[in-house]
């Protein structure tokens, strides 16, 4: 607990986010989760059957004396649906933490932005605790940790694709304009790219589908773990400046010199 990810006044030793969605089968989803060594869960509360409550939920698969559930709003179009589901899951899990999620085209699941701040305002003003998805928008990202917003979480680039980071320089300005945690979330496919991000100073990553959909998922959780950790020490390390010459790793001066050879008549 030397570097602390903080987010809200609560500490965590992971800097690596995960989700519940798109695993093949519950023991996997709880397999990779526990390899990856994450502490923070998120869960999709519009997902799952309320109708029956004796049915088990993914909810069930964990010990949340252990984990940090993080309720989202993924599935709602607009500010209202994303306020109402809010409050649902905090009634449901007694948790005030929300990943806000307010997406109206189910084809790119872009986020809606004035649908985001609208939303965030609200659920602020109710004492929650908000997690925004938003696009890389440094002005956007500004004005949500100006209303009270516990993070940034801006896309890589579209949820699921696996395309990495397509919006790093966005990201770069947000990161150095920000006060609060920034956490890239979507489309990280691979372990680098998580590393990627926390090179380039954000406090975290949150990732699903590239460790749901892997091959052995278990195994990419673990790589996933390996790779944030990676990326922070070489942040807190420092990365050399980069140049557009060449600069010779070895000395040049003091070195043995090679003598030439003469020969006469």
């Amino acid at each position: 607990m030397d570097d602390p990810l903080v987010i809200a006044g609560k500490e965590f030793r992971s800097r690596l986010m995960v989700g519940t969605g798109r695993h093949r089968t519950m023991e996997e989803m709880v397999e990779s989760i526990e390899a990856s060594g994450a502490e923070i869960i998120t869960v999709a509360i519009r997902r799952l059957n309320l109708d029956n409550p004796s049915e088990k939920s993914i909810l069930d698969y964990f010990d949340w004396d252990k984990y940090t559930i993080l309720p989202n709003t993924a599935a709602c179009r607009t500010a209202e649906e994303a306020v109402f589901v809010a409050k649902l899951a905090r009634e449901l899990t007694g948790s005030n933490w929300v990943k806000l999620e307010v997406i109206p085209d189910a084809t790119w699941l872009l986020p809606d932005p004035i649908g985001t701040f609208e939303a965030a305002k609200i659920l602020i003003d109710d004492g929650f605790v908000v997690l925004p998805y938003i696009h890389a928008d440094p002005v956007l990202a500004a004005r949500l940790e100006e209303i009270g917003c516990a993070t940034v979480m801006p896309l890589g680039s579209a949820i699921g694709s696996g395309q990495g980071i397509l919006t790093l320089e966005e990201v770069k300005i947000i990161v150095e304009q920000s006060s609060v945690p920034v956490v890239v979330d979507a489309g990280l496919g691979v372990p680098s790219e998580a590393s990627q991000a926390l090179e380039i100073g954000a406090e975290a990553v949150l990732v699903n589908t590239a460790i749901a959909q892997a091959v052995d998922p278990a195994g990419m959780g673990e790589a996933f773990k390996l790779g944030v950790q990676a990326g922070r020490k070489a942040f807190l390390a420092g990365r050399i400046e980069r140049k557009d010459e060449a600069t010779a790793s070895s000395p040049t001066t003091g070195v043995v010199q090679t003598a030439t050879a003469t020969r006469s008549g």
